[in-house]
């Protein structure tokens, strides 16, 4: 979930009254959303940079607050704000609307045919006469930071960049040239460069250079000028300085260049519906001709306002209510979503504005309604089912044993259940065919090759990562492992052991033995020493396995079947997982047990 970062006193001037903190968490709970953390830029800076470096900082308080990953238009105090004072039933929602310039010449961007190798689609607005003042102006800059963090895939989908129209002249052209021909100073930039050596400037830049992967290494890179030839943006890197934004522009000139089409109309329609409240006439956009390679002509921004009808019987049966139509319709305008009931009394008719692109489905408009509504106000009732859950037994004995283990002294680790192929065979010295390793298909990294069949290679990656804490080192984990199996029908089967590792100046037999003799008494199993004639007593007996050192491996066996086993590791495996010092390691199987 993304976070925004607010400060107090402009969200709750924007809201038009004072909340405590405890109210205002109160509100973002009811709303759906999470105030996560409330703090000051100075409290943040001397937390992360030291107290040196949060000298001259900001004392305000600022809200930070964990918005749904697909609710865009929360993420500024703009629709923030707008959103809550819906919400509370306030203010109606805005209806949003494309104009066309009042003295008719309406500014063209045109796509030219180079752009298809690089980022094929772009779309424009503009915003006219808007007033900026510092704060607005910081929570602009701000969107579009979430926008290109969140939706916009860190720029690879969509890249977003404004302009002061008022700089530049238009018929826009949206082309791909050679980088060495593309010169221009950049934002905040004193002096020209070309394409190539600002890829090479940013290479260094702690927040530029992530995107620079996007363009390297291409013939051609996008780049947007105006009927002038002055560069507007070389997208997805960096605006130019010529067209920067300042707070006495007055028409903001905004281009959205992509490789997903939807994705630039979804993150334009946002940018301009949440700051179109500033322009002189509030709520309006005005449209820029686009021009495709193909000759055909669109306006943008779309802005569409869709309905959708869904029945007050959908949205009761779904959520566990029984409210009527009229109500329902009430709760769904309350989240910006105008709604009334249909003439036949049973269906609600949705508008679904353009800032809601999360709505896609009658389940995500039921959705809305529940968080209206309040989830805590909906009534408890037993599932209408035949059967009550009871927990695992397998699952029980292992929640269980993780008490008792850890209050014998280990400390348990959950570590990854792929792994490498050669963290299962050769470093632990182990046979390729002694394995019976699950293999995964398109493995995306070396790592997460197969599923392990040992959660020993995990404890020793954990112990080599942590070798420099105070000895002894004791660790656990209680999980499962993956074996092939014929006679199962997928050919596969899980199989849940206990693994523990004691590290060491000296190899600590002794300790894992004592660890297996008090799972032993915890799991009801006496030992043979103590229960003769007992054929389901457990005793350990020599054995060999490469994995352990020679003459210090032992198996774990009750009755007669092998369980597991204990021991020293060889100083080989030691190596393998960069450790110096001795360890000794227990793993069973704890289905045996049940």
């Amino acid at each position: 979930m993304p976070t925004v970062e607010v400060k107090r006193e402009a969200l709750l001037k924007a809201l038009g009254r004072v909340y405590t903190d405890e109210e205002f968490d109160e509100l973002c709970f009811e709303f759906g959303l999470e105030l996560d953390e409330v703090t000051s830029e100075k409290e943040q800076v001397s937390r992360e940079q030291g107290k040196e470096r949060a000298v001259g900082a900001s004392e305000d308080v600022i809200y930070k607050i964990d918005v749904p990953a697909n609710r865009y238009d929360l993420l500024c105090v703009e629709g923030l704000a707008r959103g809550l004072q819906v919400f509370k039933e306030r203010c109606e929602a805005p209806v949003y609307r494309r104009v066309e310039p009042a003295d008719g010449k309406m500014q063209r961007l045109v796509i030219s045919p180079e752009t298809a190798s690089v980022r094929p689609y772009a779309v424009a607005a503009v915003l006219r006469n808007i007033s900026l003042d510092k704060e607005r102006y910081d929570s602009f800059i701000e969107l579009q930071e979430k926008l290109h963090q969140n939706v916009c895939r860190k720029r690879t989908l969509v890249a977003i960049g404004t302009h002061d129209l008022d700089t530049v002249s238009g018929p826009f052209v949206y082309t791909a040239r050679p980088p060495a021909e593309i010169k221009f100073t950049p934002l905040n930039g004193s002096r020209e460069h070309t394409a190539c050596e600002l890829m090479e400037l940013y290479r260094t830049d702690s927040h530029l250079r992530h995107y620079l992967h996007i363009l390297d290494g291409r013939p051609l890179y996008p780049v947007i000028v105006d009927a002038r030839g002055v560069v507007l943006s070389m997208p997805p890197i960096i605006n130019g300085n010529h067209s920067k934004i300042t707070l006495s522009t007055r028409n903001v000139f905004i281009e959205c260049t992509a490789t997903d089409p939807y994705k630039a109309k979804v993150v334009l329609d946002t940018l301009v519906a949440m700051f179109s409240e500033y322009c002189a006439e509030p709520f309006t956009v005005e449209a820029v001709e686009v021009v495709s390679p193909d000759g055909q002509t669109t306006l943008f921004p779309e802005l569409p306002y869709r309905t959708e009808v869904l029945s007050a019987e959908y949205i009761n049966s779904r959520v566990g209510i029984r409210e009527s139509p009229e109500r329902l319709a009430r709760l769904l305008t309350r989240m910006c979503l105008k709604s009334e009931v249909a003439a036949d009394g049973s269906q609600i008719r949705v508008e679904v504005p353009p800032i809601r692109s999360d709505i896609i489905h009658a389940c995500d408009i039921m959705e809305d309604a529940a968080i209206a509504y309040g989830f805590n106000n909906i009534a408890r009732t037993i599932p209408a089912t035949l059967t009550i859950a009871h927990q695992f037994p397998l699952n029980k004995l292992t929640d269980l044993l993780r008490v008792d283990v850890a209050a014998a002294g280990f400390t348990e680790a959950l570590t990854f259940a792929l792994c490498s192929h050669e963290d299962v065979t050769e470093k632990l010295l182990r046979d390729v065919s002694s394995t019976r390793a699950v293999l995964i298909a398109n493995p995306k990294s070396a790592d997460f090759q197969v599923a392990r069949t040992t959660l020993l290679p995990g404890l020793l990656k954990t112990l080599a990562a942590n070798r420099n804490m105070a000895l002894p080192l004791k660790l656990f984990e209680i999980s499962d492992v993956v074996l092939q199996d014929s006679s199962t029908d997928v050919g596969t089967r899980n199989e849940r052991r206990l693994c523990a590792v004691y590290y060491n100046k000296a190899p600590g037999f002794e300790v894992i033995h004592g660890l297996l003799d008090r799972v032993m008494q915890l799991l009801a199993v006496a030992s043979r020493s103590s229960a003769q004639g007992n054929d389901k007593a457990y005793h350990i007996a020599a054995d060999q396995d490469p994995t352990f050192f020679p003459g210090r491996c032992a198996c774990v066996r009750v009755g007669s079947a092998p369980v597991g086993r204990l021991g020293v590791l060889h100083p080989g495996v030691l190596a393998h997982f960069d450790l110096p010092l001795p360890c000794a390691a227990l793993e069973i199987s704890l289905e045996p047990f049940l």
